[in-house]
């Protein structure tokens, strides 16, 4: 069993010694594969085991009384999808697989044991759940006070930062298997008017879209245009 991409995450903010590395991987129950569309986790769950995210693309969404979606966070390799259910119980959303996934079970009282005997281990872990929370400041406020067109920039400018930290780049191109109907979920556009803001992305010269391969073509002035600042990622090492 392997939690690798969580090992490169952790490693991106400080040094992991081999006992850390050792104890997150023995944390890990048991391995499971999630089918495109299907929850991960549903809403209204009382989950007792966390689920760390090794290959695909997942979500996490609510459901409005008509039938509409909001997709509240995408999550990549290396993310506890729903890390924070070990404290706070009752599952308020749902997790969704976007692509097939393969996921690491981490059951929770594993987790109490390593809040109980690793310090520094846990303060990683609780800092994964602090940059959580500052993607969601940062998309809050692209939703509100962006363009569509900055959005989609700073929102793909966001997505390569965070599958670069994990190794799941190639030079400047990322694989990204999501439907324009999931990313106007994400943003809150049409899907019409996610066709039309990559259309302007690729016109101007600043992405290329093919299949599944996206490729930053000038990334200063995709960062421009998106208003983007790498700063709430917390990409940076330092002694923690």
């Amino acid at each position: 069993m392997s939690g690798g991409p969580l090992l490169l995450k952790l490693e991106q903010h400080d040094r992991l010694s081999d006992e850390e590395k050792r104890v997150l991987e023995n944390a890990i129950s048991r391995i499971r594969v999630v089918e495109a569309d299907e929850d991960i986790v549903h809403e209204g769950d009382h989950p007792s085991e966390s689920n760390l995210l090794l290959d695909g693309f997942a979500a996490r969404y609510k459901i409005f009384s008509n039938g509409r979606r909001q997709i509240t966070a995408i999550h990549v390799p290396g993310d506890f999808v729903d890390l924070h259910s070990f404290l706070l119980r009752a599952m308020d959303h749902g997790v969704l697989a976007l692509t097939p996934c393969r996921i690491a079970v981490v059951p929770h009282t594993m987790l109490e044991r390593i809040t109980a005997e690793h310090p520094h281990l846990t303060r990683l872990l609780w800092l994964n759940t602090l940059v959580d929370g500052a993607i969601h400041r940062e998309w809050l406020t692209a939703m509100g006070r962006l363009s569509a067109t900055a959005h989609m920039a700073h929102f793909i400018c966001e997505l390569f930062l965070r599958l670069n930290a994990v190794g799941r780049t190639d030079g400047d191109t990322i694989q990204l298997p999501l439907t324009q109907a999931e990313l106007g979920d994400t943003l809150g556009l049409s899907t019409v008017h996610v066709n039309r803001v990559l259309q302007e992305l690729r016109k101007e010269g600043l992405i290329r879209w093919q299949g599944d391969a996206l490729t930053i073509l000038d990334w200063e002035r995709l960062k421009t245009v998106g208003e983007f600042t790498p700063t709430y990622l917390n990409l940076q090492h330092e002694d923690r």
